[in-house]
């Protein structure tokens, strides 16, 4: 890049730096944290407006590679490692560009983060690139939008919309290894994770027989209340198939909550009453 474009970029960036304070930016600063798997992922980006223009296709024309944002380009952060559309993503910190296409977007991560706009973006300097097929919302964004949506512990999808364009990444993390790991380590410790080991192996379908032991020891535990426990041993119970022991369980869950006047805890425990006697 010659000097003189050099110039005139640092420039820029130290003016709009310099009136930061004073008036607030066209193009509004967002950061997202979002919770992913045992890790977390911090997004900044900047948030134009189209003001009745077109923009995808028009003032961002397709096949050219976009800051996906306004002003200093989006910066994508990921504490653990994770998979983007299947491609694995080591943690760090990502530059995040796009190509936006009528047909197809590229996505792009880019090693180096910190950039103003794409005016110094170096192919080069890609870590990842792939692409997605954009779809078409029947109702239009005013304000460029990235958010993450259907969040679960080990998927979810990172989404950018803007106009009546929605481009959909999925980003999904494998985690088991690392928690089933944790929790044999715990269980040699004096404060064993009776509870949270529970809730693992049931939502995750393990051995329910380990289970079934560790809510009996639950039961045990000092401070846990009673109707949680007597939830949780009549879940694992109903998941080995033994609908009798668990529905006797979850009753007792009932009266349990009933007597703590826990309205919620009457519904969950009720729930496996009712199921396990279909």
């Amino acid at each position: 890049m010659k000097l003189s474009r050099l110039l005139t970029i640092g420039i820029f960036f130290f003016t709009l730096n310099s009136y930061a304070q004073i008036t607030p930016q066209p193009s509004s600063t967002q950061t997202v944290t979002q919770d992913f798997g045992l890790g977390r992922i911090n997004l900044t980006y900047s948030r134009p407006n189209a003001k009745g223009r077109k923009m995808l296709g028009g003032i961002e024309p397709f096949d050219k590679v976009w800051r996906t944002g306004a002003n200093a380009a989006t910066i994508l952060k990921f504490s653990d490692d994770v998979m983007m559309e299947g491609h694995k993503v080591p943690a760090g910190e990502y530059g995040l560009f796009t190509i936006p296409g009528e047909k197809q977007w590229t996505i792009i991560l880019s090693k180096n983060a910190k950039q103003w706009g794409a005016y110094s973006y170096k192919e080069s300097e890609d870590f990842l690139r792939f692409t997605v097929t954009p779809s078409t919302t029947a109702q239009a964004a005013e304000t460029f939008t990235i958010q993450f949506a259907n969040v679960y512990p080990t998927s979810a999808e990172m989404q950018l919309m803007w106009q009546n364009t929605l481009v959909t990444v999925k980003l999904t993390c494998d985690i088991d290894a690392k928690i089933m790991a944790r929790i044999d380590s715990a269980m040699n410790t004096a404060k064993k994770p009776y509870y949270d080991a529970v809730i693992y192996y049931w939502n995750n379908n393990k051995d329910m027989n380990k289970a079934l032991e560790w809510a009996g020891e639950l039961e045990k535990t000092p401070g846990m209340p009673p109707m949680v426990a007597k939830l949780w041993k009549a879940r694992v119970l109903l998941k080995k198939g033994d609908k009798a022991a668990a529905a006797a369980t979850a009753k007792e869950g009932v009266k349990l909550a009933t007597d703590a006047k826990s309205d919620e805890y009457i519904r969950l425990n009720s729930e496996v009453v009712k199921a396990a006697t279909k």
